[in-house]
């Protein structure tokens, strides 16, 4: 390759410094140019992907630990591919950019039949397929390609959320001025705004209350203000809350964290902090039917004091135009209010001993609890898993994450490797069911070639049992083929020092397997847990009854 400063070379400088320093995707002939730009630098590597689906969710994974990331499809057939995965990352605030290779200014202009169009002449149907779902579109032009770039990567670096950039094959080696390069930290300058108004408005109404709750959404983690919140309930021992859509990078060891709120199913001693509040204070989150026990929480908008990072409202009236949301968050970790709040009392998980019973989905979820540790960060697939474990309270350290909102079945997986793939230093768990595995399993061999470490343990209880639950327990269409899990690792590449597999069926052995595996750190340990049909989760087996009512 030439020496010579391109514009790939000026967009990839952008993505580095962002923090993705591992790029997903798929390659395909409009971006074959592109990728040689990615290979050919020593501080950023290319992680090629079993399919452009995978490479979407890999890269969530992979956010959701850095803070943002990046892969690459090819036009039409390849972002299609993709695109249920950025759907997922727009439902749940993931800053992630997708980078399209597309065929030439000329070709599109023209209208010419090539290869990945509906042969109709008409290029642009699959951008405006991306604008309809609301995602941030660029398609770069020779005449504004710099601006561009910064534009999408201020807007990823201020909202969080994800982008779509359009790459077309004949700007890929066009030459820009490499000065540019220096001016790169300039693109993410925000100008400080003032919020005096409305967090005067915002603490007034919180000092009048008298027995406020926190409750904490994922805006919480993507912005990075948890431990602004953790200092605020401190100043007035206000009790704090998550729900499923925003437990991650939250300290539940935190003395006034209560625990994970999920409507009128949680734990009575939780709900009870919410039903007794006269005001709850909900920050950066989305009340959604997973994560509130299908619309039964127990409070309304008039008892409400709403921050996200798009508007506020307090009572359910929006508070004063000059609203910033880090911003008031900030103002708030330092605000001593006049409140006289009793000590938060913090229920303490018993532990669970194991005997030879057969595994039991909640005793699962109890020794799952205590087997994290703070190195490690729990991945756990829609369904059995996210419904069983959300509820757990985590140790100190320890990180946790789902898709309870997108809820795409097969997302955990490739997730979670993408996760793994952002820190090695930290170990990835995953819990996952067997059901939604086979989505997704053909990124086993991007596990072992990159040598990855994590623990899966797959939940083999016979089909989708998340879906038996909520309409056909017995029906053929809730069914899954039945695959042997030893001998997957080596069909997809793995060597015997590569990896372990243990099938449990008792509480003895999965302990016994939990301890093997975490002495094994330098294997991907595959945990096959064979529990029964129609054994669930308790708030899996309420929440799925109020999906069942939704659907009639």
């Amino acid at each position: 390759m030439s020496n010579e400063y391109k514009l790939s070379d000026y967009l990839l400088d952008v993505v580095k410094y962002m923090g993705a320093n591992d790029i997903f995707g798929v390659p395909g002939d409009y971006n074959l140019q592109f990728l040689d730009h990615i290979t050919h630098r020593s501080d950023m590597k290319w992680i090629g992907n079993a399919n452009e689906l995978n490479a979407s969710y890999m890269a969530d994974g992979y956010a959701r630990e850095k803070g943002f990331s990046t892969f690459v499809t090819t036009f039409g057939v390849g972002e299609l591919s993709a695109i249920n995965g950025l759907s997922g990352s727009i439902a749940e605030n993931v800053p992630v950019l997708e980078i399209v290779g597309a065929p030439t200014d000329s070709v599109q202009r023209n209208g010419s039949l090539v290869h990945h169009t509906f042969g109709d002449h008409d290029f642009d149907r699959f951008e405006k397929a991306h604008r309809q779902l609301g995602i941030k579109v660029e398609r770069l032009n020779r005449e504004n390609a710099i601006n561009q770039i910064n534009d999408i990567a201020q807007y990823i670096y201020q909202t969080k959320k994800p982008a779509y950039l359009i790459l077309p094959t004949n700007l890929v080696e066009m030459k820009v001025n490499i000065s540019l390069k220096n001016d790169i930290p300039n693109i993410f300058n925000k100008t400080a705004h003032k919020s005096e108004n409305s967090f005067e408005d915002i603490a007034s109404a919180i000092d009048n209350s008298e027995r406020p709750v926190i409750v904490m959404g994922h805006e919480v983690d993507r912005f990075n203000i948890f431990d602004a919140i953790k200092q605020f309930s401190l100043n007035n021992n206000i009790p704090l809350l998550d729900l499923g859509l925003g437990k991650g990078n939250i300290d539940e060891s935190f003395k006034n964290f209560v625990g994970t709120y999920n409507g009128e199913i949680s734990d009575e001693k939780i709900n009870r902090y919410v039903e007794n509040a006269d005001t709850v204070i909900l920050i950066g989150a989305k009340l959604t039917d997973s994560v509130t026990g299908g619309f039964t929480q127990q409070f309304a908008e008039k008892d409400t004091i709403m921050l996200s990072y798009q508007n506020a409202s307090i009572y359910g009236k929006n508070v004063s135009a000059d609203y910033d949301f880090i911003n008031v968050i900030n103002e708030l970790a330092n605000t001593k209010l006049h409140l006289s709040l009793p000590d938060v009392k913090v229920q303490i998980d018993s532990d669970v001993t194991p005997s030879d019973n057969m595994l039991k989905q909640d005793f699962y979820d109890k020794a799952m609890r205590q087997f994290i540790s703070g190195n490690n960060t729990l991945v756990a697939e829609q369904g059995t898993s996210f419904f069983g474990l959300a509820s757990q309270k985590l140790t100190k350290g320890a990180k946790f994450f789902g898709q309870p909102l997108w809820g795409s079945i097969g997302y955990a997986f490739p997730a979670a490797l993408g996760n793994q793939i952002a820190n090695k230093d930290r170990r990835v768990v995953l819990s996952t069911g067997e059901g939604s595995l086979q989505l997704t399993i053909q990124d086993f061999g991007l596990a072992f070639r990159e040598h990855l470490k994590p623990i899966v343990f797959v939940i083999n209880n016979n089909g989708y049992t998340v879906e038996r639950v909520i309409h056909g327990m017995n029906e053929p269409y809730n069914d899954v083929p039945q695959l042997d899990y030893e001998l997957i690792p080596k069909a997809f590449g793995a060597k015997d020092s590569d990896y372990d597999f243990i099938n449990v069926s008792t509480e003895n052995q999965l302990f016994e397997a939990m301890n093997k595996a975490n002495h094994e750190e330098d294997k991907l340990v595959v945990i096959q847990v064979n529990m029964g049909m129609k054994d669930t989760p308790e708030q899996l087996t309420k929440t799925a009854k109020a999906f069942a009512e939704q659907n009639k």
